[in-house]
């Protein structure tokens, strides 16, 4: 196996810049969710089901982006085709996710479980996000596994994280800088802040001006290049030898039974991290809004359409970017 070759830093910096965009998308996301479906009219003892679709979406599509990216060879590369299609796809509902109320779908309707037509387009995007982002994040990461030698890794990871959460704060604060600079910040029911609305709009336009620099400057080796550089010939050697006798791969199951004690080991902790991180998104909006802003109470809820309410939500983006 031929020794990658020492990349500079600004071909590291290149390989993982358009994860700064994807960042700022996931940010606006875990930020907003509960304050867009408590403005939809959720219940906000239920948003916790709502938040169950992102990490079960990821759960879902990274190691099936992993899996077949693996075997994607084309003109544009390997891992950019992924990403592209998902920071595509997320740009599109990041424009329509906190449009969601401003849209008329049969007078609101209740179609299903009393979820009103509005509240089932939110949870179709909210989906098609996570689903987006997970699927323009996970080639950054196989990037640098695949073009980044073992001395430069840690770097290269360091520079990576870096972007990530420089992405988390930039994303967090918009709301609160949009309503400052004197955006709108207030709606009627139902109806998400233009506030909102905008920070959605440029991170989308961020995200996929990140993603067409990583895409310009960034190009993967060919075919047999990356196979002398990553030991193709013999990893698939090994992959026939697992094999079972119809000749077919293992499963995705059988690759998790025989995955590495290190592997369960960061699952467990990883499970314990996204518990917290649920309980968060789903109750940090109700409690500073309730607790520190006085929001008032109608009908036992707090007054999702008050200034008190959205100047709360705003102060939650601050305080996740002091998190980031």
């Amino acid at each position: 196996m031929k020794k990658k070759p020492n990349m500079n830093f600004w071909g590291l910096w290149n390989l993982s810049f358009g994860f700064f965009g994807v960042q700022i998308a996931y940010a606006l996301q875990s930020a907003n969710i509960s304050r867009i479906f408590a403005t939809l009219g959720a219940d906000p003892h239920s948003l916790s089901f709502f938040w169950i679709l992102p990490p079960l979406m990821g759960i879902i599509v990274q190691p099936i982006v992993g899996k077949y990216s693996d075997r994607t060879w084309c003109r544009w590369g390997r891992r950019i085709p992924y990403l592209f299609i998902g920071a595509a796809v997320a740009v599109a509902v990041m424009c329509l996710l906190p449009n969601s109320g401003s849209l008329h779908f049969d007078n609101k309707t209740a179609l299903w479980a009393g979820m009103s037509a509005v509240m089932i387009f939110g949870l179709l995007m909210l989906m098609l996000l996570d689903t987006s982002i997970n699927m323009a994040m996970q080639p950054f990461k196989m990037l640098v596994g695949d073009m980044v030698n073992e001395e430069q890794k840690k770097k290269a990871y360091s520079i990576q994280s870096f972007l990530c959460n420089a992405g988390s704060v930039v994303g967090y604060v918009f709301p609160f800088l949009f309503a400052w600079l004197g955006i709108k910040n207030t709606a009627p029911e139902g109806v998400v802040p233009d506030s909102v609305i905008y920070s959605f709009y440029v991170g989308a336009a961020i995200l996929i001006l990140c993603v067409i620099y990583t895409t310009l400057k960034v190009k993967e080796w060919a075919p047999e290049e990356y196979n002398e550089y990553n030991g193709v010939a013999e990893a698939e050697k090994a992959t026939a030898a697992e094999s079972d006798s119809n000749g077919s791969e293992p499963s995705m199951l059988s690759l998790l039974i025989k995955a590495p004690s290190a592997f369960w080991s960061i699952g467990l902790v990883q499970f314990f991290c996204w518990a917290a991180f649920l309980f968060m998104w789903t109750y940090t909006n109700g409690t500073i809004a309730a607790n520190a802003f006085d929001t008032p109470i109608v009908n036992g809820e707090l007054d999702v359409t008050s200034a008190a309410y959205q100047q709360a939500s705003n102060w939650v983006g601050i305080l996740f970017a002091v998190q980031a």
